[in-house]
């Protein structure tokens, strides 16, 4: 009997490690996923009123992060465009992103690097960051679809904010508040 249990034991510790571990691989070739805020910030976002003139892709949703919660203040901008994607590829590279997202609403930037893929919800996307010329602040440009339909997301990261902010925007976009609102506004 005292051979049976320590073998069983064994072979479940066994199991168990090795689930932890596939994970861990199957994750560290992944595209950017992020379901929590990083770097010690944790972010409050606060929904806002949408500050842009009236355009082709109508209102979408405004959120303010106070620099006491994001070292920095950060503003979120995100909405949907409806049948903007392409179908086939989605947001496949930084021309579809630099095409298809909102930096327009910012004003000119300039890209500090490579994009990189993305993941919100059951969506693709990629994501970027700039810096805003004229300006103190930085951006974060993120745009992800389903089939035809996408989102597009900007933050514009002020002074003292961390560097990267991108793995607490992508928490909250992956937030179950976002998850239903991209939901609604997608027709999913």
């Amino acid at each position: 009997m005292r051979l049976t249990s320590k073998f069983v034991a064994i072979s479940a510790a066994t199991l168990l490690l090795c689930a932890a571990a596939a994970v861990w691989i199957s994750r560290s070739g992944d595209p950017a996923r992020a379901t929590a805020a990083s770097d010690g910030i944790r972010p409050v976002w606060t929904e806002t009123d949408w500050p842009f003139a009236a355009d082709p892709w109508g209102k979408g949703k405004a959120f303010r992060c106070k620099a006491a919660d994001c070292g920095g203040e950060v503003l979120l901008y995100v909405r949907a465009k409806l049948g903007f994607c392409n179908c086939a590829t989605g947001v496949a590279d930084d021309g579809d992103l630099e095409q298809m997202g909102d930096l327009v609403l910012i004003g000119k930037a300039t890209p500090t690097g490579a994009g990189r893929e993305i993941i919100v919800g059951p969506m693709r996307g990629r994501s970027r960051a700039y810096r805003i010329e004229g300006n103190p602040n930085t951006a974060l440009s993120l745009a992800f679809n389903q089939r035809c339909d996408m989102v597009a997301a900007t933050a514009v990261v002020g002074p003292g904010a961390p560097a990267s902010l991108e793995p607490a925007v992508l928490a909250f976009l992956n937030s179950e508040r976002m998850l239903k609102w991209a939901e609604v506004a997608l027709g999913l």
